[in-house]
């Protein structure tokens, strides 16, 4: 018997999950199905969960290492394994459209797969929702294994080798400062230009904001094939907008995915969600890679 009743999103990835209570202790039969539900749909919404910080952290662990927020970690620091995401404090108070820390949010407005900067990029990061704007405030996710699928074979063989820089400062400087010992924390680091699903094989392009270069490639060379993959991505018919309620518990698997925050009124709305992340299990370039099929 299955624990839960599986409902496809998207023609690319996504399923909505039902059937089971995430707040229970979880045996390893249904944590081998999230598993399995992750390499098969990637992203997944579990609605109506309502979790609190001790249940969803015990989910995380359940599906690996959490990772430490690298804000405080580089800042501070201090290990925490949560991030707030939205314009609502700890204790209640809302900021609005001004303040610092919501426009350093806005860098979640561009597409990128959380933590490609760190040497060991995320698995899977876990968000629940607890409040959430009447207006706005959705986040839009896109299938790098999708966009891999469309390419023609002789463009797959020409990115299967590559090797791209990821770098934290490059991306979020667009958008605020990041101060020197969080930048410090955090050096460029290499990535596969193309990753593949340990289990199934399945290939993906991993790019995003935090993408800055092809290695070996002139900058503005490197920036016309970024440029273009993530077009490609993100062609409107590819992508999924999750429009978010109070209560769901979405998993989505970075390994694959990109996402992006579509925007929201500070000053009108208020909106809090709590984030996990749960660790991968080394960096991409020491993951194998398993031969295509046709090779």
């Amino acid at each position: 018997m299955t624990a839960f009743t599986i409902a496809p999103l998207h023609d690319e990835f996504g399923a909505s999950l039902t059937g089971a209570d995430l707040k229970a202790q979880l045996d390893d039969a249904v944590i081998a199905e999230i598993r399995d539900a992750i390499d098969a749909y990637s992203f997944l919404v579990f609605p109506g969960q309502h979790l609190q910080d001790d249940q969803q952290l015990a989910l995380t662990r359940a599906l690996g290492e959490p990772e430490a927020n690298h804000v405080t970690l580089g800042t501070s620091g201090q290990v925490e394994h949560f991030h707030t995401i939205g314009n609502v404090l700890e204790d209640g108070t809302k900021l609005g459209n001004a303040h610092q820390r919501t426009v350093f949010q806005t860098g979640n407005n561009l597409w990128h797969s959380d933590s490609s900067f760190r040497s060991v990029p995320t698995f899977v990061s876990i968000m629940s929702a607890h409040e959430v704007p009447a207006e706005g405030g959705q986040t839009e996710f896109i299938s790098g294994r999708a966009t891999y699928d469309r390419l023609p074979i002789a463009e797959q063989a020409r990115l299967d080798p590559l090797v791209c820089i990821h770098d934290y400062v490059y991306s979020r400087s667009k958008v605020a400062p990041v101060s020197d010992g969080h930048a410090a924390s955090l050096p460029p680091v290499r990535q596969r230009l193309v990753r593949a699903n340990p289990s199934t094989g399945a290939r993906n392009i991993y790019i995003g904001s935090h993408a800055k270069e092809i290695e070996g490639w002139d900058h503005d060379e490197s920036r016309v094939l970024l440029d273009a993959l993530l077009a490609e991505a993100t062609r409107p018919q590819s992508i999924y907008r999750h429009r978010w309620q109070a209560g769901d518990l979405v998993i989505w698997d970075n390994r694959c995915l990109l996402h992006r925050g579509a925007g929201y009124d500070a000053d009108a709305y208020r909106r809090r969600m709590r984030q996990t992340r749960v660790m991968g299990v080394c960096n991409t370039m020491d993951e194998v890679v398993p031969p295509l099929a046709a090779e």
